[in-house]
């Protein structure tokens, strides 16, 4: 008899483990390295992309940035120059976005104002409308840093690693839209 209650007991462990560990595979992220090629879309461009845990915004690099009016609403003015990582040839291009905010950054230098777009960015397989603060990271290694707001779709960040995933996006690939928070301020 005692034999018995154990031997169900232990039967029942077994199955709530294979219940959990079934459940924990269905929740399984994928696994990013600090640095990740990133595609801008519907450009087609893949350049470096820096995942950094440190800022919530993400940033893009810009130049020649002018607002200007266009439909009773503010819009931005941008070029942009980096490394097309699929061909190693510097490619540029001009955007035109509207105006979503303007995001202010304090630092040792002192207080910098700068506009933020909405821009789409292919990860793995995900088209990601973004939010994206516009300056000069032409003395920066990598023209393009992702922050927390696009780190929490993408999954987990192993650092100790870079170029774990290939940007590999379509026109049916899945679209995860730009989501208006409180936390828009920074």
């Amino acid at each position: 008899m005692k034999t018995t209650r154990i031997l169900g007991r232990m039967l029942m462990l077994c199955a709530l483990l294979m219940a959990a560990s079934a459940g924990h595979a269905e929740k399984e992220k994928t696994v990013y390295g600090w640095v990740e090629n990133a595609q801008l879309v519907p450009w087609g461009v893949t350049l470096k992309a820096k995942l950094d845990t440190g800022a919530l915004t993400s940033s893009m690099h810009a130049t020649d940035i002018e607002k200007f009016e266009k439909d009773d609403e503010t819009w931005v003015r941008f070029k942009t120059r980096v490394e097309d990582q699929r061909t190693e040839e510097m490619v540029s291009k001009q955007y035109e976005r509207p105006l979503y905010r303007q995001l202010e950054v304090s630092g040792a230098g002192g207080t910098d104002e700068r506009p933020v777009v909405l821009l789409e960015v292919c990860m793995n397989n995900t088209i990601y409308e973004e939010q994206f603060s516009l300056r000069d990271r032409g003395d920066m290694i990598y023209p393009m840093l992702l922050g927390r707001r696009t780190i929490k779709h993408l999954g987990l960040i192993d650092v100790s690693e870079t170029f774990l995933n290939n940007p590999e996006c379509d026109h049916d690939s899945k679209v995860v839209e730009n989501e208006a928070s409180d936390d828009d301020d920074d």
